[in-house]
Protein backbone atom coordinates (compact mmCIF):
# COMPACT_ATOMS: atom_id res chain seq x y z
CA UNK A 1 0.00 0.00 0.00
CA UNK A 2 1.69 3.52 -0.75
CA UNK A 3 1.38 6.29 1.59
CA UNK A 4 0.44 9.55 0.03
CA UNK A 5 2.32 12.75 0.20
CA UNK A 6 0.39 14.06 3.09
CA UNK A 7 1.34 11.59 5.32
CA UNK A 8 5.19 12.66 5.16
CA UNK A 9 6.40 14.60 7.83
CA UNK A 10 7.86 17.71 7.18
CA UNK A 11 11.40 18.90 8.48
CA UNK A 12 10.64 21.03 11.66
CA UNK A 13 12.71 24.64 11.38
CA UNK A 14 15.85 24.68 13.49
CA UNK A 15 15.02 27.74 16.30
CA UNK A 16 17.25 29.93 16.61
CA UNK A 17 17.84 32.13 19.36
CA UNK A 18 18.28 36.15 18.42
CA UNK A 19 19.81 38.30 21.24
CA UNK A 20 19.07 41.98 20.18
CA UNK A 21 22.43 44.62 21.16
CA UNK A 22 22.24 47.93 20.86
CA UNK A 23 24.30 51.09 21.84
CA UNK A 24 24.80 54.70 21.47
CA UNK A 25 27.70 56.73 22.76
CA UNK A 26 25.78 59.35 24.64
CA UNK A 27 23.09 59.84 26.65
CA UNK A 28 21.54 62.88 24.85
CA UNK A 29 17.94 61.64 23.70
CA UNK A 30 17.96 58.50 25.74
CA UNK A 31 15.11 60.19 27.64
CA UNK A 32 12.40 60.29 25.00
CA UNK A 33 9.75 58.26 24.23
CA UNK A 34 11.46 56.72 21.38
CA UNK A 35 14.94 56.45 21.12
CA UNK A 36 17.94 55.53 19.15
CA UNK A 37 18.26 52.20 20.95
CA UNK A 38 14.62 51.51 20.31
CA UNK A 39 14.88 52.62 16.88
CA UNK A 40 17.63 49.77 16.74
CA UNK A 41 15.81 47.22 18.53
CA UNK A 42 12.38 47.58 16.49
CA UNK A 43 14.81 47.21 13.31
CA UNK A 44 16.31 44.26 14.60
CA UNK A 45 12.63 42.56 15.30
CA UNK A 46 11.97 43.73 12.18
CA UNK A 47 14.53 41.46 10.46
CA UNK A 48 14.30 38.40 13.05
CA UNK A 49 10.17 38.31 12.33
CA UNK A 50 11.41 38.16 8.16
CA UNK A 51 13.01 34.88 9.36
CA UNK A 52 10.33 33.37 11.53
CA UNK A 53 10.13 30.13 8.68
CA UNK A 54 13.76 29.66 9.21
CA UNK A 55 13.32 29.51 13.09
CA UNK A 56 14.33 32.75 14.12
CA UNK A 57 12.82 34.03 17.33
CA UNK A 58 13.78 36.99 19.43
CA UNK A 59 14.70 36.38 22.85
CA UNK A 60 13.10 38.91 25.34
CA UNK A 61 16.25 40.30 27.62
CA UNK A 62 17.10 43.70 26.61
CA UNK A 63 20.85 43.88 25.98
CA UNK A 64 20.69 48.09 25.68
CA UNK A 65 24.06 50.22 26.37
CA UNK A 66 23.15 53.76 26.82
CA UNK A 67 26.02 56.25 26.63
CA UNK A 68 28.91 53.76 26.26
CA UNK A 69 31.57 54.50 23.99
CA UNK A 70 31.91 51.83 21.09
CA UNK A 71 36.37 52.20 21.99
CA UNK A 72 36.36 49.01 24.56
CA UNK A 73 34.65 46.48 26.13
CA UNK A 74 33.66 48.34 29.13
CA UNK A 75 30.00 48.03 29.11
CA UNK A 76 27.49 46.54 31.36
CA UNK A 77 25.02 44.93 28.46
CA UNK A 78 28.02 43.84 26.37
CA UNK A 79 29.23 41.65 29.45
CA UNK A 80 25.58 40.38 30.17
CA UNK A 81 25.33 39.30 26.42
CA UNK A 82 29.05 37.94 26.60
CA UNK A 83 28.16 36.08 29.73
CA UNK A 84 24.91 34.78 28.03
CA UNK A 85 26.92 33.22 25.02
CA UNK A 86 28.87 31.30 27.40
CA UNK A 87 26.15 29.98 29.14
CA UNK A 88 24.83 29.06 25.96
CA UNK A 89 21.81 30.65 26.00
CA UNK A 90 21.41 31.89 22.40
CA UNK A 91 22.31 31.16 19.14
CA UNK A 92 22.58 34.51 17.46
CA UNK A 93 23.46 38.05 17.94
CA UNK A 94 22.03 40.98 16.15
CA UNK A 95 22.62 44.40 15.58
CA UNK A 96 21.33 47.22 13.85
CA UNK A 97 25.11 47.56 12.82
CA UNK A 98 28.44 46.56 12.85
CA UNK A 99 29.70 49.46 14.49
CA UNK A 100 26.97 49.21 17.74
CA UNK A 101 28.78 46.20 18.77
CA UNK A 102 32.45 47.69 18.51
CA UNK A 103 34.53 50.32 16.72
CA UNK A 104 38.21 48.49 17.61
CA UNK A 105 38.88 46.24 15.34
CA UNK A 106 40.94 44.28 18.29
CA UNK A 107 38.06 43.93 20.18
CA UNK A 108 35.65 43.38 17.66
CA UNK A 109 38.53 40.20 16.78
CA UNK A 110 38.28 38.88 20.63
CA UNK A 111 34.59 38.98 20.30
CA UNK A 112 34.48 37.17 16.70
CA UNK A 113 36.41 34.46 18.25
CA UNK A 114 33.97 34.12 21.36
CA UNK A 115 31.09 33.56 18.98
CA UNK A 116 32.77 31.12 17.16
CA UNK A 117 33.98 29.15 20.36
CA UNK A 118 30.56 29.05 21.11
CA UNK A 119 28.96 28.42 17.80
CA UNK A 120 27.39 31.15 17.71
CA UNK A 121 26.36 33.96 14.63
CA UNK A 122 26.42 37.12 14.24
CA UNK A 123 24.37 39.48 11.86
CA UNK A 124 23.93 43.01 11.29
CA UNK A 125 20.62 44.03 9.43
CA UNK A 126 22.09 47.26 7.45
CA UNK A 127 24.90 45.17 6.41
CA UNK A 128 24.73 42.15 4.96
CA UNK A 129 27.89 39.22 4.65
CA UNK A 130 29.02 36.39 5.47
CA UNK A 131 31.73 35.39 8.15
CA UNK A 132 31.76 31.77 7.25
CA UNK A 133 33.82 32.92 3.95
CA UNK A 134 37.06 34.62 3.22
CA UNK A 135 35.17 37.69 1.25
CA UNK A 136 33.06 37.95 3.91
CA UNK A 137 35.36 38.29 6.31
CA UNK A 138 37.39 40.55 4.55
CA UNK A 139 34.50 42.72 3.80
CA UNK A 140 33.58 42.63 7.81
CA UNK A 141 37.36 43.88 8.52
CA UNK A 142 36.99 46.97 6.02
CA UNK A 143 33.92 47.95 7.76
CA UNK A 144 35.86 47.75 10.85
CA UNK A 145 38.72 49.51 10.24
CA UNK A 146 36.37 52.26 8.56
CA UNK A 147 34.18 52.49 11.70
CA UNK A 148 37.54 52.71 13.89
CA UNK A 149 38.87 55.63 11.43
CA UNK A 150 35.84 57.18 12.00
CA UNK A 151 35.86 56.64 16.01
CA UNK A 152 39.62 58.26 16.06
CA UNK A 153 38.68 61.46 13.57
CA UNK A 154 35.78 62.28 15.61
CA UNK A 155 37.65 61.66 18.60
CA UNK A 156 40.73 64.14 17.15
CA UNK A 157 37.92 67.08 16.53
CA UNK A 158 36.69 66.73 19.62
CA UNK A 159 39.69 67.04 21.37
CA UNK A 160 40.88 70.17 19.39
CA UNK A 161 37.35 71.79 19.58
CA UNK A 162 38.22 71.30 23.15
CA UNK A 163 41.27 73.17 22.82
CA UNK A 164 40.34 76.00 21.41
CA UNK A 165 37.64 76.45 23.67
CA UNK A 166 40.48 76.64 26.60
CA UNK A 167 42.37 79.02 24.64
CA UNK A 168 39.81 81.55 24.82
CA UNK A 169 38.93 80.79 28.41
CA UNK A 170 35.87 78.51 27.98
CA UNK A 171 35.12 76.12 30.66
CA UNK A 172 34.18 72.94 28.52
CA UNK A 173 32.33 70.55 31.54
CA UNK A 174 32.77 68.19 34.03
CA UNK A 175 31.86 68.46 37.54
CA UNK A 176 32.19 72.02 39.09
CA UNK A 177 34.31 72.99 41.59
CA UNK A 178 33.70 74.51 45.11
CA UNK A 179 32.86 78.14 45.01
CA UNK A 180 31.09 78.13 41.41
CA UNK A 181 27.91 76.50 39.56
CA UNK A 182 27.22 75.95 36.37
CA UNK A 183 25.02 78.45 34.37
CA UNK A 184 21.95 76.53 33.09
CA UNK A 185 21.63 79.41 30.24
CA UNK A 186 25.05 79.33 28.62
CA UNK A 187 27.09 76.57 30.50
CA UNK A 188 29.79 79.29 32.24
CA UNK A 189 30.80 79.23 35.44
CA UNK A 190 29.19 82.35 38.32
CA UNK A 191 30.41 82.52 41.63
CA UNK A 192 28.23 80.71 44.22
CA UNK A 193 28.93 83.44 46.58
CA UNK A 194 28.00 81.29 49.92
CA UNK A 195 30.49 78.73 48.79
CA UNK A 196 33.07 81.24 47.55
CA UNK A 197 33.66 82.64 51.32
CA UNK A 198 34.30 78.87 52.17
CA UNK A 199 36.97 79.24 49.40
CA UNK A 200 38.52 82.35 50.61
CA UNK A 201 38.48 81.25 54.26
CA UNK A 202 40.34 77.78 53.59
CA UNK A 203 43.12 79.82 51.52
CA UNK A 204 43.34 82.05 54.52
CA UNK A 205 43.59 79.18 57.36
CA UNK A 206 46.21 77.58 55.07
CA UNK A 207 48.66 80.92 54.92
CA UNK A 208 47.72 81.17 58.41
CA UNK A 209 49.15 77.22 59.25
CA UNK A 210 51.42 76.66 56.64
CA UNK A 211 50.45 72.85 56.70
CA UNK A 212 47.91 71.03 55.01
CA UNK A 213 46.76 68.59 57.75
CA UNK A 214 45.87 71.54 60.32
CA UNK A 215 43.95 73.24 57.58
CA UNK A 216 42.56 69.39 57.20
CA UNK A 217 41.58 69.55 60.31
CA UNK A 218 40.16 73.04 60.80
CA UNK A 219 37.93 72.34 57.79
CA UNK A 220 36.57 69.28 59.46
CA UNK A 221 35.84 70.92 62.89
CA UNK A 222 33.57 73.71 61.04
CA UNK A 223 32.15 70.96 59.03
CA UNK A 224 32.59 71.71 55.64
CA UNK A 225 32.35 69.63 52.53
CA UNK A 226 33.33 69.27 49.03
CA UNK A 227 31.21 70.90 46.21
CA UNK A 228 27.55 69.20 45.98
CA UNK A 229 25.78 69.29 42.44
CA UNK A 230 23.20 68.13 40.44
CA UNK A 231 23.72 66.39 36.85
CA UNK A 232 21.61 67.35 33.56
CA UNK A 233 19.86 63.65 34.54
CA UNK A 234 18.68 65.21 37.96
CA UNK A 235 21.00 62.80 39.59
CA UNK A 236 22.06 64.51 42.81
CA UNK A 237 25.34 64.05 43.90
CA UNK A 238 26.19 65.06 47.39
CA UNK A 239 29.83 66.46 48.25
CA UNK A 240 32.06 63.71 50.53
CA UNK A 241 34.26 65.10 53.05
CA UNK A 242 37.62 66.87 52.81
CA UNK A 243 40.85 64.41 52.21
CA UNK A 244 44.43 65.63 51.80
CA UNK A 245 44.19 65.20 48.14
CA UNK A 246 40.87 66.94 47.47
CA UNK A 247 42.27 69.95 49.38
CA UNK A 248 45.56 70.09 47.96
CA UNK A 249 43.45 70.29 44.31
CA UNK A 250 41.44 73.11 45.51
CA UNK A 251 44.64 74.66 47.07
CA UNK A 252 46.65 74.47 43.50
CA UNK A 253 43.22 75.42 41.38
CA UNK A 254 43.85 78.33 39.29
CA UNK A 255 40.25 78.50 38.33
CA UNK A 256 40.21 80.91 41.84
CA UNK A 257 41.67 83.29 40.06
CA UNK A 258 39.73 83.69 36.99
CA UNK A 259 41.78 81.35 35.23
CA UNK A 260 41.79 78.42 33.07
CA UNK A 261 44.98 76.03 32.52
CA UNK A 262 45.26 74.02 29.56
CA UNK A 263 48.48 71.45 28.48
CA UNK A 264 50.12 73.65 31.41
CA UNK A 265 49.37 76.89 29.71
CA UNK A 266 46.96 79.72 31.93
CA UNK A 267 44.61 81.55 30.14
CA UNK A 268 42.18 84.12 31.09
CA UNK A 269 39.01 82.69 31.91
CA UNK A 270 35.24 83.99 30.89
CA UNK A 271 34.33 83.55 35.08
CA UNK A 272 35.07 85.91 37.45
CA UNK A 273 37.54 85.13 40.07
CA UNK A 274 37.03 84.54 43.71
CA UNK A 275 40.44 85.25 45.64
CA UNK A 276 41.76 88.53 45.55
CA UNK A 277 44.91 89.36 43.31
CA UNK A 278 48.32 87.82 45.11
CA UNK A 279 46.26 84.99 46.96
CA UNK A 280 46.76 82.09 44.87
CA UNK A 281 50.69 82.64 44.21
CA UNK A 282 51.44 82.92 47.49
CA UNK A 283 49.32 80.18 48.21
CA UNK A 284 51.85 78.40 46.03
CA UNK A 285 54.57 79.18 47.30
CA UNK A 286 53.81 77.90 50.45
CA UNK A 287 53.33 74.53 48.88
CA UNK A 288 56.56 74.08 47.27
CA UNK A 289 58.50 71.62 48.75
CA UNK A 290 61.13 73.84 50.32
CA UNK A 291 58.47 76.06 52.22
CA UNK A 292 55.67 73.46 52.82
CA UNK A 293 58.47 70.77 54.36
CA UNK A 294 61.09 73.24 55.64
CA UNK A 295 63.28 70.12 57.74
CA UNK A 296 62.85 67.95 54.38
CA UNK A 297 65.31 70.33 52.11
CA UNK A 298 67.07 68.37 50.05
CA UNK A 299 69.98 66.93 52.21
CA UNK A 300 66.91 65.01 53.61
CA UNK A 301 67.32 62.73 50.28
CA UNK A 302 65.96 59.77 52.68
CA UNK A 303 62.89 61.37 54.44
CA UNK A 304 63.65 61.04 57.66
CA UNK A 305 60.75 61.78 60.04
CA UNK A 306 62.76 64.00 62.39
CA UNK A 307 65.46 65.17 59.97
CA UNK A 308 66.06 69.09 60.68
CA UNK A 309 64.34 68.88 63.41
CA UNK A 310 66.39 66.57 65.97
CA UNK A 311 69.00 68.56 68.52
CA UNK A 312 71.20 67.51 70.74
CA UNK A 313 70.42 69.23 74.42
CA UNK A 314 74.17 68.66 75.27
CA UNK A 315 75.98 69.83 72.87
CA UNK A 316 73.18 72.21 71.27
CA UNK A 317 73.96 70.31 67.70
CA UNK A 318 71.45 69.15 65.08
CA UNK A 319 70.67 65.34 65.23
CA UNK A 320 71.67 64.10 61.40
CA UNK A 321 69.89 60.73 59.82
CA UNK A 322 72.16 57.90 59.13
CA UNK A 323 72.43 54.10 58.21
CA UNK A 324 74.65 51.26 58.95
CA UNK A 325 74.73 47.82 57.30
CA UNK A 326 75.35 44.70 59.17
CA UNK A 327 74.77 41.11 57.81
CA UNK A 328 72.83 42.23 54.96
CA UNK A 329 70.86 44.74 57.29
CA UNK A 330 70.30 47.87 57.38
CA UNK A 331 70.06 50.02 60.88
CA UNK A 332 68.97 53.88 60.35
CA UNK A 333 69.54 56.51 63.42
CA UNK A 334 70.35 59.77 64.44
CA UNK A 335 74.07 60.93 65.38
CA UNK A 336 74.97 64.31 66.91
CA UNK A 337 77.13 66.51 64.74
CA UNK A 338 79.64 67.32 67.06
CA UNK A 339 80.31 63.39 68.09
CA UNK A 340 80.41 63.24 64.76
CA UNK A 341 82.91 65.59 63.81
CA UNK A 342 84.91 65.81 67.39
CA UNK A 343 84.46 61.57 68.15
CA UNK A 344 81.69 60.06 70.58
CA UNK A 345 83.75 61.29 73.80
CA UNK A 346 82.83 64.55 73.03
CA UNK A 347 79.19 64.24 73.31
CA UNK A 348 77.12 62.50 75.81
CA UNK A 349 74.06 61.68 73.50
CA UNK A 350 76.57 60.16 70.65
CA UNK A 351 73.50 58.36 68.48
CA UNK A 352 69.98 56.68 69.25
CA UNK A 353 68.00 54.50 66.66
CA UNK A 354 65.84 56.18 64.36
CA UNK A 355 62.55 54.31 65.08
CA UNK A 356 63.07 55.06 68.75
CA UNK A 357 62.98 58.21 68.97
CA UNK A 358 60.30 58.68 66.19
CA UNK A 359 58.31 56.40 67.56
CA UNK A 360 58.51 58.41 70.84
CA UNK A 361 57.98 61.42 69.32
CA UNK A 362 54.56 60.27 67.79
CA UNK A 363 53.60 58.97 71.22
CA UNK A 364 53.51 62.56 72.59
CA UNK A 365 51.62 63.96 69.84
CA UNK A 366 49.25 61.59 70.35
CA UNK A 367 49.35 62.22 74.40
CA UNK A 368 49.23 66.18 73.63
CA UNK A 369 46.62 65.74 70.83
CA UNK A 370 48.54 67.92 68.78
CA UNK A 371 47.96 65.42 65.56
CA UNK A 372 44.59 65.85 63.62
CA UNK A 373 45.10 62.23 62.57
CA UNK A 374 44.76 58.95 64.69
CA UNK A 375 47.25 55.94 64.48
CA UNK A 376 44.93 54.01 61.37
CA UNK A 377 45.51 57.58 59.30
CA UNK A 378 49.05 57.94 60.25
CA UNK A 379 49.90 54.45 58.80
CA UNK A 380 47.75 54.95 55.68
CA UNK A 381 50.26 58.41 54.76
CA UNK A 382 53.37 57.58 52.58
CA UNK A 383 56.40 58.60 53.74
CA UNK A 384 56.37 61.95 52.12
CA UNK A 385 53.39 63.13 53.54
CA UNK A 386 54.37 61.94 57.17
CA UNK A 387 57.38 64.16 56.69
CA UNK A 388 55.38 66.83 55.54
CA UNK A 389 52.97 66.42 58.83
CA UNK A 390 55.84 65.96 61.19
CA UNK A 391 57.47 69.63 59.66
CA UNK A 392 53.89 70.88 60.27
CA UNK A 393 53.45 70.11 63.56
CA UNK A 394 56.95 70.13 65.18
CA UNK A 395 59.07 73.25 65.23
CA UNK A 396 61.78 71.45 67.07
CA UNK A 397 63.08 68.01 68.79
CA UNK A 398 65.52 68.49 71.64
CA UNK A 399 66.61 65.23 73.15
CA UNK A 400 69.47 65.19 76.15
CA UNK A 401 71.44 61.97 76.38
CA UNK A 402 72.84 61.92 79.65
CA UNK A 403 69.29 62.26 81.56
CA UNK A 404 67.28 60.04 78.08
CA UNK A 405 64.31 62.74 77.57
CA UNK A 406 63.23 64.74 74.77
CA UNK A 407 61.29 67.79 74.69
CA UNK A 408 59.46 68.84 71.83
CA UNK A 409 58.89 72.33 70.74
CA UNK A 410 55.42 73.26 68.12
CA UNK A 411 54.75 75.45 65.84
CA UNK A 412 52.59 78.33 66.60
CA UNK A 413 49.48 77.11 64.92
CA UNK A 414 49.25 74.27 67.05
CA UNK A 415 50.45 76.02 70.25
CA UNK A 416 47.68 77.85 69.54
CA UNK A 417 44.94 75.16 69.34
CA UNK A 418 46.71 73.40 72.37
CA UNK A 419 45.61 76.34 73.92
Amino acid sequence: MRKSNQDTPKPASVRLRCAIYTRKSTEEGLEQEFNSLDAQREAAEAFIQSQRREGWIALPELYDDGGFTGANMDRPALTRLLRAIEAGQLDCVVVYKVDRLSRSLLDFTRMLSVFEKHQVSFVAVTQQFNTSTSLGRLTLNILLSFAQFERELIGERTRDKMSAARRKGKWVGGCPVLGYDVDPAGGRLIVNEEEAEQVRAIFTLFEESRSVLLTLAEIDRRGWRLKSWTRNTGQFRPGGPFAINSLRRLLTNILYTGSIRHKGQPYSGEHAAILAPGAWDRVQELLTPSVALPHARSRNKHLALLGGLLYCESCAARMVYSHSRKNDRQYFYYVCLNAQRKGWAACPSKSLPARAIEESVLNRLQEAQAAPFGAAEWEQMDRTRQVEAMGGLVERVGYDGAAQQIAIRFRAAVEDGLA
